[in-house]
């Protein structure tokens, strides 16, 4: 039996269809299990196919993206499935909603380019790491086998009260963030400030819809807000977020430096600048998310006396970033997904109940 990843492509463009089997094809880990042109002809396929994973369009006649991932995941609640979205206001929205609703990942299609290896480059610099990161059969990586709670070289904080809460997350990252960030009470003390890993138009998308089910307001980051307990701010796409201290009050900058990690917004520029401004004073969170962005971060902030907090490997879609952090022995916690608004609340009172 072949140990290749079997994507199944759903698209009705014909060109898509053909981009997706040329990227997929460069791969030796991967093979085209089969492609589909509707919703309706790929639910047809998953039951007879048996695919490790889907890509699936949104826009579609018959069935669209989102009326076929709902019915995917009333099915196979753990198939990997990854949303092919154009590069719009109106694509970037659709997509967080699929995201939301349990859609493991997305890319964004090629657009604009010239020929068709273009387009094909295009989707193998996107794609391949994303189904390899989801299905780790293939990539020959090894998973960690510690439990949560036990066995985890932990570090001690001593950063006193905590005055601000990051969170860096990427794959996985916007359904994680629509269970914890509701849960928060709408006074919370402090402000929180999160990288996700995403386009502008897609970050715009979705701290709108966080902030329709939180009791927090959540916004997309700008120059020179301030930073005031009870709010979210989340990175534009493209621009890294950082926080500059001016005497006792924080601002937020977005500078368009270079990437890090191949990431802009990165998790890691965030967690330093906060390490500058609030020293050890800082809550970080490291969510679900394919890659190690937010590890230098996070080394920075544990010297300083900062709580680390990370999701585990369980309950992550990816257990990149988290995983990294957790092996470095920087967090004081793993935890699954569903306890870590509870811990967050809690550690932030605590935090400031003592140093009261």
């Amino acid at each position: 039996m072949s140990n290749k990843i079997r994507v199944l492509a759903v698209d009705d463009s014909a060109v898509m269809r053909r981009l997706l089997l040329e990227a997929i094809a460069s791969d030796p880990a991967l093979e085209l299990a089969g492609t589909a042109g509707n919703g309706l002809s790929a639910l047809a396929m998953i039951e007879r196919l048996q695919p490790d994973i889907v890509t699936l369009d949104i826009e579609m006649p018959h069935m669209n993206g989102l009326e076929t991932l709902k019915e995917i995941r009333s099915k196979h609640a753990k198939l990997p499935v990854i949303m092919c979205s154009s590069l719009t206001s109106k694509g970037a929205t659709a997509t967080i909603e699929c995201l939301s609703l349990g859609a493991s990942d997305y890319v964004t299609k090629p657009e604009r380019v010239s020929n068709l290896d273009m387009g094909i480059q295009m989707l193998k610099d996107t794609l391949i790491a994303k189904v390899l990161a989801l299905c780790p059969k293939g990539s020959g990586t090894a998973r960690s086998s510690k439990p949560v709670g036990g066995g985890w070289n932990y570090a001690h904080p001593s950063g006193g009260a905590i005055d601000v809460v990051a969170i860096g997350c990427s794959t996985g990252g916007p359904k994680a963030l629509a269970e914890v960030l509701p849960s928060l009470p709408g006074d919370f003390p402090v402000p929180i400030v999160i990288v996700q890993h995403m386009p502008a138009e897609f970050t715009r998308a979705l701290a709108e819809r966080l902030s329709g089910i939180c009791a927090l307001p959540v916004r997309e980051a700008y120059e020179g807000a301030e930073l005031l307990p009870g709010a979210v701010w989340i990175a534009r796409g493209d621009y890294h977020m950082t926080v500059v201290r001016q005497g006792t009050r924080c601002y937020l900058a977005t500078p368009q430096t270079e990437p890090e990690n191949f990431c802009r917004p990165s998790v890691d520029v965030l967690f330093r600048s906060l390490a500058d401004a609030f020293g050890g004073r800082v809550l970080a969170l490291v969510l679900t998310g394919m890659g190690q962005d937010g590890l230098r971060g996070c080394t920075r902030l544990a010297e300083l006396g900062a709580q680390v907090v990370v999701q585990d490997e369980g309950s992550s879609v990816v257990w990149g970033m988290p995983g990294f952090v957790a092996r470095s022995g920087l967090a004081q916690a793993v935890l699954p997904l569903n306890q870590i608004a509870s811990e967050v609340a809690f550690r932030v009172n605590a935090s400031r109940s003592a140093a009261a």
